[in-house]
Formats: structure tokens, sequence, C-alpha cells
């Protein structure tokens, strides 16, 4: 695989094909992000029923689950640009159609679920490929900063996308989906124009072992796996932030405001650390960062748990914001260059999937602790778990707690027999 770049240089907007793949992730990620908010609205407008939110969720998570590993052998078989513009045209057209029911008062629930059914399930087949086209487009030396300012993008989506929506459904439904299908139609356009190199694919049929190679892969790489379970786990435990309305109304004692305040705050230190390591790469020590990054989150989480002054409470929460994402960063970096290019869709599938996984879980975990032994207690658990799992950790898997760099080359014929087992090969 021959990466698309001019030059060796190490600017990313010099980077001709980084700013258009920025750029379409950033569309779509704030129209997907509008979108959320937009549906959500509208379905509650016709029922005020909170079981047909809960309907929305498990319908976006649904697709997510079942097909992932597929979505990963796709991306590892086909063209990923083709792959990832078939399936941001298919919803494209669900929301332009979302856009016109609004138009026409004629858009009920069943409508929009199953117009969300077939956005979520293109959404999911388009992942995969599109997170395994980043490192044909920037050389490994920047691959880390280049994971940085897409998370930057993410982070913006998240905090911006919500309230412009909102802003904008005092004009009708049919703007803001009409919005958001030119968001699409411009990620559409970068995607298209990108010049992107893929390595022509091996032809390996869909069975239960290819489907299942991303997950052999992992387990055959120590410091990957170490990487991605660690996520897992201490997401899984220190899910703190699903428990903030509680922590709001009846221990901080903040109102509406402060509630979204707390809900803020993790969001802005993300965005002011990843901005940061968008334009300094980690050079050294990744693995002992990786380790304090987790440990200052599960840190942070416990301070939070036990304030009781809403100063000390943003502050935990901005801190816990930032190490995640220092974390997030190395995670994803690392996992790229680890894996050969003929691997990336299939593995990334089975990250997308721990990370899924944990994010739920993990609310609902911290929601069924709560309801059992209070908030205070279990969001305290919840940070002294996660010390426990980055100890843990630290000695299970001390090549990735002694690992100075990002980047690990894997000599050519140590990846041939690790992809010929996971049930692909090296071209």
């Amino acid at each position: 695989m021959a990466p698309v770049l001019s030059g060796n240089s190490e600017r990313l907007l010099q980077n001709r094909g980084f700013v258009a793949f920025w750029l379409a992730r950033t569309s779509s990620g704030f129209g997907f992000q509008m979108l959320s908010i937009i549906v959500g609205w509208q379905i509650y407008a016709q029922t005020h029923s909170a079981f047909w939110l809960g309907m929305i969720g498990l319908i976006q998570f649904l697709p997510s689950v079942t097909l992932a590993l597929w979505a990963g052998h796709i991306a590892d078989q086909c063209d990923r640009r083709r792959v990832v513009l078939l399936a941001q045209i298919c919803q494209w057209i669900a929301i332009v159609t979302l856009a016109w029911l609004s138009w026409q008062q004629a858009a009920s629930v069943w409508v929009i679920l199953l117009l969300v059914l077939i956005i979520s399930t293109a959404k999911t087949l388009e992942l995969p490929s599109l997170i395994s086209m980043l490192p044909a487009l920037v050389p490994d030396a920047i691959l880390p900063r280049a994971t940085a300012a897409n998370a930057v993008a993410g982070q913006t989506a998240q905090i911006v996308g919500p309230a412009l929506g909102g802003l904008l459904y005092a004009t009708g439904a049919d703007v803001v989906y009409s919005l958001t299908a030119l968001l699409y139609l411009i990620s559409l356009l970068m995607i298209a124009t990108l010049h992107y190199y893929q390595a022509p694919p091996p032809r390996v049929p869909a069975t239960l072992k290819t489907l299942l190679a991303g997950v052999h892969f992992i387990r055959q790489r120590p410091d990957v796996l170490g990487v991605i379970s660690l996520d897992l786990f201490a997401v899984l435990l220190g899910g703190a932030t699903a428990l903030l309305p509680i922590f709001a109304h009846d221990i901080l004692h903040a109102g509406p405001f402060g509630l979204g305040l707390l809900r803020s705050a993790p969001a802005f230190g993300a965005l002011l650390v990843g901005f940061w390591l968008s334009r300094r790469a980690l050079q050294r020590h990744v693995g002992i960062i990786m380790f304090l990054c987790v440990a200052g989150f599960g840190v942070a989480t416990l301070v939070f748990a036990l304030s009781d002054w809403m100063w000390l409470s943003l502050l935990a929460l901005f801190a816990l914001g930032g190490f995640d994402m220092v974390s997030m960063v190395i995670r994803g970096s690392l996992v790229q260059l680890d894996t050969p290019d003929e691997m990336r869709g299939r593995v990334n599938a089975v990250n997308a999937i721990f990370i899924n996984t944990s994010n739920q879980l993990g609310e609902f975990e911290s929601g069924m602790l709560a309801a059992w032994l209070g908030a205070v207690p279990a969001a305290a658990l919840g940070g002294i778990g996660t010390l426990a799992v980055v100890a843990l950790w630290m000695w299970w898997f001390p090549g990735l707690r002694q690992r100075q760099q990002l980047s690990n080359a894997v000599p050519q014929q140590k990846a041939k027999t690790l992809t010929d087992n996971a049930g692909s090969r090296v071209i």
C-alpha cells in the first residue's frame, strides 16, 4: 500500500487528501448529530412517550452489533471509497425522504423509524471502510495527529450539532432535514473527489472464519488486545456521565442550566486536548502515557463522585474528557498502525463493537448500580474499578506498558503469518 501524499510534509493542512477526508467526516458528523436530535424531538412531539424514544436507540444499536463483522469483511474485500459512497448515498436518500415527508406533514412514527433503521444500517456498513481509509492518506508519523484532528471534529459536532439542530427546529423539521441533507451532500462530494489508493484486496469468501478474522487477529496481537480491552472495561466501569441528571438535581442543586454545563465539560476538555494533540505528536512512552491517562480518567471519576461543589465537579469532568481524548487517540492510532491494510476493516469493525458496547452497557451498569446503592457510591465504585483495571492490565500486558512509540512495524514474514492465520493474506 502506498500512501497518497506529495512529498514528506508533516503539516496536515498541506495534505489535500486528508483535508478532503476531514471535511467529509466533519460535514457528515454535524449532519448526523443534527439528525439525531430532530428525530427524537419529532417522534416525542407525536407520541409524548419515552418508549418510542427508547426505540430510536434500539434501532440504532441493533445494526451496529449484528452487521459490524459483515461491514468489516466488506471493507477488506471491496473498494473502501466506493463502499463509503454507496452507504452515504443511502443515508442521503433517506434524509431527503425525511425532509420531503416532514414538509408534506406525512412523517408518521413508523416511517421515521424505518428511515432511521436504513440510515443506521448504512452507517454501520460505512464505518469500518471510512476509518480504514485514513492510514492511506497520511504517513505513519502524523497519523496520531490526524486521528486527533478527526476526534476534535467529532467532539465539535457533538457539542454544536444538537444545539444548532434544536435552534433551527423552530423553523420546521423539514428545514433541519434539508440542511442535514446538504451537509451529507458535501461529504459525498469530498469523498467522490478524494484521491485514494487501495491495493487490490484478496478475494476471500464470507465464511465464519473470515468474519471472525478480526477477533482472531486481535487475540494474536497483545498490544492491540490490551489497548482495546482496556478502553472497554474502563468505559464500562467509569460511566458516571450517565448519572449527571441525578448529580445536578440532588447533589449539586444546579438545575437544568447546571446540567447543561456538566454535560458540556467533558467535551470541552476533550476538545482542548484534541487541538493540542493535532499539533503535537506523541513521541515516547506511549504505553505508560496510555495507562496514566486511563488512571487519570478513573481519578477524575472518583473526584466527581465525591464532590458536592459545582466548580470541582466541572473541573473533574473537564479533566475526564481530556484524559479520555489522549487514550482515544493512542488507542485509535495504535490499532491502525499495528494492523496490516488488508485486515483493517475487520479489526476496526471489532473495535467499533467494543466501543459501542462499552458506551451503552456502561450507562446501563451505572444506572443499575445507582438504583441499588445510590448515585455517589455507584460513581465512586466506577472510578475505583477503573483504577483496578489499569493495575491489572499493566500486569497482564507488559509489552503495552513498555511500548515506546505508536508505530511498531511488523516484519513482513510475521505479518504474513498473522494475517494468513486470521483468514486473509498479505499481497
